[in-house]
């Protein structure tokens, strides 16, 4: 019985080995939907206009629709009902409708597909401060924001910028980042900070005048009102003193006018005589 069974389990192996063998192989991406887009596009001043097209051209579903994503956002007024091709234009392009864009294919009875066309630009900045006014001992935000796809690898430049003492913080994102430099000193912090975004297309840059005031910075109004104040009073006491002496004359003053002395009154008693005389 022994002897039976080996053989016998030998053929049902080989019969098993023989049906894996035999079973044809599934196509692979017979299924799976292809689509057909735009290469890349790199934005130039003489772009008047920029069209982003895509097509599918395989698929095993019926398409019910379609739109279009510019860096993870669906953009408005792009949905396309049962077509299989889809199209979007760019109209006197410009920086900032540089990005990743994706056309997107919806299906009744499978999941969407989409393709991703870059638009691609050289950064441009577009928001920074032109200058900020801080007092020592606090701490400055200087940032910079700017346009432009791929996003930038950013930088920032002073004269004689030492980080020694780890005071000045950097972070980057995309197309932002800002400076932050805390416990601002009076004597090496004030100065132009500049912050450069740079891409395989070109570069650009931006500066931000940081001023720093000293601690007594908030009493300089205060001390301005007390020392008009100490000023007018002076003005005044000046005034008063110059002016009495001309408007009360005191007794050692000789008076003003004729006065009658005692020859005149002689002179009187002298004439009286000679009358009575006669």
């Amino acid at each position: 019985m022994a002897t039976a069974r080996g053989p016998a389990r030998l053929g049902a192996a080989v019969c098993a080995l023989l049906a894996l063998s035999l079973r044809p192989e599934p196509v692979r991406g017979q299924s799976e939907p292809k689509i057909h887009s735009t290469e890349e596009v790199i934005l130039k001043p003489s772009n008047t206009e920029i069209n982003l097209y895509c097509n599918l051209t395989l698929t095993s579903s019926p398409c019910n629709g379609s739109y279009w994503i510019k860096d993870g956002e669906e953009i408005t007024g792009t949905r396309n009902v049962a077509a299989n091709s889809t199209e979007y234009k760019i109209l006197k392009p410009r920086t900032d409708n540089s990005g990743e864009y994706q056309c997107v294919f919806t299906f009744e009875s499978s999941p969407p597909v989409n393709a991703t066309i870059d638009v691609k630009a050289r950064p441009e900045i577009t928001g920074h401060k032109k200058s900020e006014n801080k007092n020592e001992g606090q701490d400055a935000l200087i940032y910079c924001k700017s346009i432009g796809y791929p996003y930038p690898t950013w930088t920032w430049h002073k004269k004689e910028l030492n980080n020694d003492t780890g005071r000045y913080m950097i972070t980057n994102k995309d197309n932002y980042t800002e400076l932050i430099i805390k416990n601002l000193h009076i004597e090496n912090d004030p100065g132009d900070y500049m912050c450069n975004a740079t891409n395989f297309l070109g570069d650009s840059y931006a500066s931000t005048l940081l001023r720093v005031r000293s601690h007594l910075a908030p009493l300089w109004p205060f001390l301005g009102v007390v020392a008009e104040i100490i000023i007018l009073v002076v003005i005044i006491v000046v005034y008063e003193k110059r002016k009495r002496p001309d408007e009360v004359p005191d007794d050692d003053e000789p008076v003003s006018g004729p006065m009658k002395t005692n020859s005149t009154n002689n002179h009187k008693d002298k004439n009286l005589r000679q009358r009575n005389t006669n």
